[in-house]
């Protein structure tokens, strides 16, 4: 067996086993694990779905099943059941990182934005929104086109942050709307004011400190060649493939 090749640990199996479909109609799967353990490998590796390397089995079952399941959502479902077994809601993060769109990611029916690529200084981007929790594990992931503002991102997701002691954020998240929702749910908001603030914005500076960990995760899951570019031209697709890598990454 190539060093070279990924292959989920039986520990990784064992705690993502449980969160597949089961008893579905039709001819019996071939083995989840080889299929899931190739997809992981493309997305780390960045190539093409053709050239997937034989061990995993036909390079078309890596792909349909990778494609299917990501239009059926399971693969942000299996992220969504391992964080709800093991985060921490003492702390909560919010930021936003670029990716690249390539050439390949256009030209997907119903245009670029709804697809969540959009256009900026850097070109054809997509922008990734995430909450973590105190250790920087990501809990939540959105995607929006790579011109839309923080503000927005966070508004989808700061209906998650219920229950949070505290939520981190930069000062691209400067609002008072943002502020006021997270005292609502009994969170105290840790966002420097923006440098034109007519009154200063008092924060916890010592924890804002604590900010390096969402950005460390950004920094891991592009490790992931997939996610360092954008390749996928669907949404969905891509938003896929970046839960699958928080979750290898972080949660298994």
């Amino acid at each position: 067996m190539s060093r070279s090749l990924f292959w989920l640990s039986d520990e990784a199996w064992g705690a993502i086993e449980p969160h597949l479909p089961k008893n579905q109609p039709g001819a019996r799967r071939v083995d989840d694990r080889r299929v899931i353990s190739g997809i992981v490998h493309m997305l780390k590796c960045g190539g093409r779905w053709a050239d997937c390397p034989t061990q995993y089995g036909p390079a078309t079952t890596i792909y349909n099943r990778w494609n299917r399941w990501s239009r059926r959502g399971i693969w942000t479902r299996i992220l969504a059941a391992l964080t709800e077994e093991g985060w921490i809601a003492e702390t909560g993060q919010i930021d936003s990182s670029y990716i690249k769109a390539h050439r390949s990611a256009g030209g997907a029916k119903g245009g670029p934005r709804a697809n969540a690529i959009g256009i900026s200084r850097g070109g054809r981007t997509t922008k990734i929104h995430a909450l973590v929790d105190v250790l920087g594990r990501p809990l939540r992931l959105v995607l929006t086109p790579g011109n839309t503002s923080d503000v927005k991102g966070a508004d989808l997701l700061i209906g998650e942050t219920v229950g949070m002691k505290r939520v981190i954020a930069d000062r691209g998240y400067d609002a008072n709307h943002i502020r006021a929702i997270l005292r609502e749910q009994g969170s105290i908001p840790v966002i420097p004011g923006r440098r034109n603030r007519k009154r200063p914005i008092q924060y916890d500076e010592r924890r804002y400190k604590d900010r390096w960990r969402i950005e460390a995760m950004f920094c891991r899951l592009k490790d992931f060649r997939r996610i360092a570019t954008r390749y996928d031209k669907l949404a969905r697709n891509f938003l896929s493939a970046v839960s699958l890598a928080a979750a290898v990454a972080f949660w298994l």
